[in-house]
């Protein structure tokens, strides 16, 4: 195989610098063409993830299991609140969570740990954070065990139909974590606070979204704050939240409106940071 024909065109040349469009076919080129390269980083980091703990993989089920648990105790026995079969309406909240969560935090250091393959190798970086967010997705589906084994023992009353579309409603999630992924990572590779920053932003932006309490509280709450409670309604993850829910706690259709005006903007979202990113990208290897 011609090896120039493997390179990408920001390798071959650099006499035409491409615009936005030219930069986003690019990009969309490097995430297609690179599939095996994408495959081989997402298995090479399930091994890595796997390997460090005692437990293996294991803990990709009982991770969101003990989580739940800390939750009701904290929700329901100290402060005596929650509702009709909390942990389920928790764990459908702590599970898409938890992909958001370690997909923006493996994105974000993908690429500056990858420093010395930068310096070392011409390759497209953009497979770097769209490698940890596609190595999320597994996590999520293992996931998917322990919310299928708390409907069997426990709430089988909730057992629907809806719940086959899960896939539809992460696929939405999947071009949020995807577009966020990519641009904290290009940025980190600058600004290497963005790292410990993050971990703050995604807690309260866990606690200010309706993960441990309803849409109806939160609302309730901000009564008297009507411009905040507007705001707090835009939040992306209260419309994922409540279709998650939706699907697995209530058994209906989520509401398929709010869920294409999040994935629009998810896109568009993906569509700038994905340009910002192929920016940046020519200044990596002179930064790391």
């Amino acid at each position: 195989m011609n090896e120039t024909a493997e390179v990408s065109a920001h390798f071959r040349t650099t006499a035409v610098r491409p615009g936005p469009l030219g930069l986003l076919r690019e990009a969309l080129t490097e995430m297609l063409g690179r599939r095996r390269l994408i495959a081989y980083l997402v298995q090479a980091d399930m091994k890595k993830k796997g390997a460090d703990t005692l437990l293996g993989n294991i803990w990709w089920v009982l991770d969101p299991l003990l989580q739940m648990i800390v939750y009701v105790v904290f929700i329901s026995v100290v402060l005596g609140r929650g509702g009709p079969d909390y942990p389920l309406f928790i764990f459908a909240a702590i599970l898409p969570w938890k992909w958001f969560q370690s997909s923006i935090q493996d994105g974000i250091s993908s690429v500056s740990s990858a420093d010395k393959l930068i310096r070392q190798i011409q390759f497209p970086k953009l497979v770097l954070p769209v490698s940890s967010v596609v190595a999320g997705i597994v996590n999520f589906a293992f996931g998917l065990i322990p919310l299928v084994g708390l409907i069997l023992l426990l709430y089988r009353d909730r057992l629907s139909v809806t719940l086959l579309l899960i896939p539809a409603i992460a696929a939405v999630q999947f071009f949020l974590n995807l577009g966020l992924a990519i641009g904290l990572g290009a940025l980190n590779v600058f600004y290497r606070d963005v790292g410990n920053i993050s971990r703050h932003v995604l807690r309260l932006w866990f606690y200010l979204s309706p993960a441990l309490y309803s849409v109806e509280q939160l609302q309730k709450g901000t009564e008297n704050l009507p411009i905040i409670g507007q705001i707090l309604l835009l939040n992306p993850w209260t419309t994922l939240f409540t279709a998650y829910r939706d699907v697995i706690y209530f058994s209906r259709m989520p509401n398929w409106m709010d869920l294409g005006q999040v994935l629009v903007g998810s896109l568009v979202l993906f569509a700038l940071l994905t340009y910002a990113f192929k920016r940046a990208e020519p200044s990596f290897a002179k930064v790391l």
